[in-house]
């Protein structure tokens, strides 16, 4: 597992610093916007906006976790399979489904060390300024687009993964359709209630890359 870890380490280790200090930068950004209402008219002002007009200003990071999932994926399976890793990779004396679990796993471990991140800094900032309800309002109206992310990882990964450009177009389709789930509901903790299924839903999107090595084993390829 350490070997699989590091070498996906290597191919990715650049990637994560950027969109470590991209999506920082983003939550960071949201939280001076918080600040600068706070300062200019008052901290009851910035809770009677997100009272009354359902803000809560963090709008901008709405497709940042999106991209860098999709990213991500990219980065690290697009080598893979453009220089014919992979099957290289599948050929090694070690289980197929294991070793694919955990680049999957690889990859779920630091997207999710990357939000947290984002999420310590919106917390730790917002704890000082506003009520628990209103915070928790943030954390949970964000929390869906954080999980698109990593379902976008997933998607994308299975798409990378798929041996053959027709259906890589097919599954680019259904992950569109997919992923459209995340963002249906534009209201602040609209997605309350649904949140547990969500993040079900999101895990078992990582089933569909097993699909694409099936068919890789069996010898479909372009």
């Amino acid at each position: 597992m350490n070997a699989i870890f590091y070498k996906e380490w290597i191919k990715t280790r650049w990637y994560l610093l950027l969109a470590l200090l991209v999506t920082l930068g983003f939550a960071g950004y949201s939280m001076l916007r918080i600040n600068r209402v706070a300062s200019m008219k008052g901290v009851e002002h910035v809770w009677e906006v997100m009272l009354a007009r359902d803000t809560v200003f963090v709008d901008l990071l709405e497709f940042i976790p999106l991209l860098v999932g999709i990213l991500l994926a990219l980065v690290q399976f697009v080598p893979e399979m453009h220089h014919k890793c992979l099957k290289l990779t599948l050929h090694l004396p070690y289980p197929q489904l294991r070793m694919i679990n955990l680049m999957l796993l690889y990859g779920l471990v630091v997207l999710l060390i990357c939000f947290a991140a984002n999420y310590l800094l919106m917390t730790v900032y917002m704890q000082g300024v506003l009520a628990p309800e209103l915070y928790s309002r943030i954390l949970l109206t964000v929390l869906p687009w954080y999980l698109a992310g990593i379902a976008a990882y997933l998607l994308i990964s299975w798409i990378c993964l798929e041996p053959t450009w027709k259906r890589r177009v097919l599954n680019l389709v259904i992950s569109v359709l997919l992923l459209r789930i995340f963002f249906l509901a534009p209201a602040p903790e609209a997605y309350n209630a649904f949140l547990p299924w969500l993040a079900i839903y999101t895990l078992l999107t990582a089933s569909l890359s097993w699909l694409s090595i099936a068919r890789f084993k069996v010898g479909k390829q372009d």
